[in-house]
Order: structure tokens, then sequence, then C-alpha cells
């Protein structure tokens, strides 16, 4: 599309950017993208040259999810960076968002001192869920973990300049000892895919996405069940543990929840497709219960 430009090194200019427009969307549509008109208005603004241009435009039909291409995504109305080979996240966990950030508030309300919500952010991928939710309290601790190191340097780009702590390792495991009880929020959007559904997923997940960040195991719930477990270690007195999950994976989540001794709440908002599990310490001498499910407005 860009072969009839003499010096693909010039500066695109506004006219050149309206011109370009119409090839852009072509060949976009040419290759399977179904939100053509949008996509291509995306990259010719984040395009410095028509050489850049040219190169977004192949990559995209190539089939590299755009926010890839682009160099960031749009979650909860903030422009996280997002690199090549980084899970994208998606809008559906900003349900989960929601949820932590109506709980910190809820807790610093009734909370006699006014400390900050101590708040951790596992298998953080870009750290986009931490972002949000530093950016909607006023005040917060975060650290977020990665076992991925592409996945660890990208949440530094976005963590770090708010304040954020990011570790790489597992789970858990690279955290410093002095959370060890202290953590008000566990967050995590951690994969939930079965292993043998992978293949299903579309090629721009299956493709550019690590694996670690999509594949769950045998029934999509091995990581959650061992999230649940180690949770009660960190948490605080009064902390919650918030899983994002599938409708279809929620009751094994919830069922890993109660086999560590938290009461799990299932909560889900239909307009995103989105379910997350929330599990509280257990009053003391409560009898365990099967899990509540309740849906909620985002």
């Amino acid at each position: 599309m860009a072969s009839a430009v003499i010096d693909r090194h010039v500066p695109l200019s506004p006219a050149t950017r309206a011109e370009s427009h119409e090839a852009v969307v072509g060949r976009l549509r040419a290759a399977g993208c179904v939100f053509a008109e949008d996509e291509a208005a995306l990259l010719i603004a984040a395009a410095g040259t028509q050489e850049e241009l040219a190169n977004f435009v192949d990559r995209r039909a190539a089939g590299l999810p755009l926010e890839q291409v682009i160099g960031w995504a749009e979650f909860c109305g903030l422009r996280i960076s997002v690199a090549p080979g980084v899970f994208v996240p998606r809008r559906r966990s900003e349900f989960l968002v929601g949820q932590a950030v109506a709980i910190a508030r809820s807790r610093l309300q009734q909370a006699r001192d006014a400390r900050c919500p101590v708040i951790l952010d596992l298998c953080c991928g870009s750290g986009a869920v931490g972002v949000a939710v530093m950016s909607a309290l006023a005040e917060a601790e975060l650290h977020a973990v990665d076992i991925d190191p592409v996945a660890v340097r990208c949440a530094c780009d976005n963590l770090e300049p708010r304040g954020g702590h990011v570790y790489e390792g597992d789970l858990f495991e690279p955290l410093p000892a002095s959370l060890s009880g202290a953590v008000d929020l566990v967050l995590a959007n951690a994969p939930y895919v079965p292993t043998g559904e992978i293949e299903l997923m579309p090629s721009e997940a299956r493709l550019h996405e690590p694996l670690v960040a999509l594949d769950g195991g045998l029934d999509g719930a091995d990581i959650h069940r061992r999230i649940a477990a180690a949770a009660p270690r960190w948490l605080a007195p009064e902390g919650r543990l918030l899983i994002e999950t599938s409708e279809r994976q929620a009751p094994l989540t919830a069922a890993a929840m109660t086999e560590a001794g938290l009461v799990a709440d299932v909560v889900s908002a239909e307009e995103l497709a989105a379910t997350v599990v929330i599990g509280s310490r257990s009053e003391a001498g409560r009898t365990r219960q099967p899990a509540r499910r309740r849906s909620s407005a985002r």
C-alpha cells in the first residue's frame, strides 16, 4: 500500500494520513480484520512516517494483535503500554478492577486508621489491572508479579513510574517476607483456558501471546488452586482474594478457595462476559459453606 510513495521516510502529513486511510482499510479487510475502519485510524495515528505505517499494516495483516503493533491497549480508560509477546489486557478484566476498587474503598471508609491498602497483582502481564486499581484509588501500595521476563519488563514500564513494585517469579515466591499477612487484596487474572482448548483460541492469542499466560492446565483451574492454597499466608486478617475466571471454571475456583479455608463468593457481569470469584477469611469457628453466586453491575 506504500509502494506509490516516493520517499517513505518523510513524516506523515495530515493530508497523507487522510489519503492512506482507504488503502489501509482495504488491506486490513483483506486480512480479515473485522474492525478495519477503527484499526486503520489507530495505525495511521500511531505511525510517524509512511514506512512505519507500512510496517504497522504488514504486522497487523500478518495477525499480530493491534495492541502489540501500536504499543498500547486501552483499559479502564487508560493507555497501557503493551510489548510484543505480552498478554493483551481484555475488557472483561475491567470487572475485576471494579470489584477490587469497590472493596478497597469500602475498607478505607470502615477502617479506623488511614493506612493505604496493600494490593498484590499476580500474573500481572503488562500490569494493566494494577495500573487501573492504583489510578482509581487515592492511595495504594501495589506489588505485582509475573513469571515471564518479557511481561515483567513491560509491567515495570507501566507500574514503576506510579510507585508500584514489580517482581519476576512464580506467583508468591519472589515477594518479600514483610508482605506475609499484610496484603489487603490479592488480585489474579491467572490463566484459565484448559490445555486442550488452547488450539481453539483466536490465532492472535494462540500465536502471539505467551502460552504461560493462557494455559490453565487440564481443567483450566490449576493455577487458581495454587493461588488459593497459598493466599491465606499472605492475606491480612480481613484481606480478600479475587480471581478472574470463566463461568465454567468458577465452581472449580470457588472450590479451591473453600479448600483453603476461605469463604467464596462468585460475582459476574453479563455485559462483559466476566466472572470473578472472591475469597475472604471465614469468621472464627464458622462452618465452610458452598460458594454463593450473585450478579453485579460493572
